[in-house]
């Protein structure tokens, strides 16, 4: 897989999660990295761990346009242009309808889909200057079908899933947009958060959980942040030159059917 090494990319959410395992594989192929994370501790040690060489810490709210126009300035005049753009920035809450506020409901659709909006518009007219642009988008399998108590969370998946589409069409053929909808990662602070969920729900040990999980998915194992990074990769690589408005799940086939009553 043929990442070149000159790539000049800006990662969302890149302190942490998928982010940072983007960015640790961008900078380990020889590309330039912008990190955005609201977090400065964890940017500061994410800056630290690739090596200021080739990282560059943009502490930076992806709600605020702004903000978001000012990263973007900065990764551009730093990197002398801008090519890929991953975003991976994203909150989540999971409550009963009846409990789910505004402002509930306003932070999650800001910051999984307003933010992605945001940073896609300002880094839209160096991508499609460089002549090679690539934006990764990473929504979820929440982004595909609705889960209970997650209304919010698949309202701006299902939402960052449809602008990908848009911005596929509409920057196409200068700028490559595609998205990755992975499952359930209990490596990732959301997926810690998803699990203690569960915990709570269940009564079940977190092992158990996730034994569980990986028995019931077609590959016999949980996703791992590797996984997700393997795919976006393969999305900013050369490899990918012919794919554009493309949905990937990558759930290790547990959307497939089975049939009902045909076993466990």
């Amino acid at each position: 897989m043929a990442v070149a090494a000159d790539r000049k990319a800006l990662v969302t959410g890149g302190a942490s999660g998928f982010g940072l395992e983007v960015g640790r594989r961008l900078a380990a192929a020889g590309a330039r990295v912008a990190l955005v994370d609201v977090q400065a501790d964890r940017l500061a040690a994410a800056v630290d761990e690739l090596g200021s060489e080739v990282a560059l810490g943009l502490q930076a709210d992806v709600t605020s346009p702004a903000a978001v126009q000012a990263a973007v300035g900065q990764a551009e005049e730093a990197f002398a242009g801008l090519d890929t753009v991953v975003i991976s920035a994203g909150i989540i809450h999971i409550k009963p309808l009846a409990e789910v506020s505004e402002s509930d409901w306003d932070s999650t659709l800001d910051v999984n889909l307003k933010g992605a909006f945001l940073t896609c518009q300002a880094a839209a007219p160096a991508l499609t200057a460089s002549g090679r642009g690539r934006i990764v988008t990473i929504a979820s399998d929440a982004g595909r079908q609705g889960f209970p108590g997650l209304h919010a969370y698949c309202a701006s998946k299902f939402g960052l899933v449809g602008l990908t589409e848009v911005l596929a069409s509409e920057l196409a053929p200068h700028v490559n947009v595609n998205c990755i909808c992975p499952v359930g990662v209990p490596t990732t602070g959301m997926g810690e958060q998803v699990l203690a969920w569960k915990v709570s729900t269940t009564g079940n040990e977190p092992d158990q959980i996730k034994t569980q999980t990986a028995r019931l998915n077609p590959v016999g194992r949980n996703a791992t942040e590797a996984d997700i990074a393997n795919a976006a990769l393969f999305l900013i690589s050369e490899e990918s030159s012919f794919l554009t408005g493309v949905i990937l799940d990558v759930d290790g086939g547990l959307r497939l059917g089975g049939i009902p009553g045909a076993g466990d």
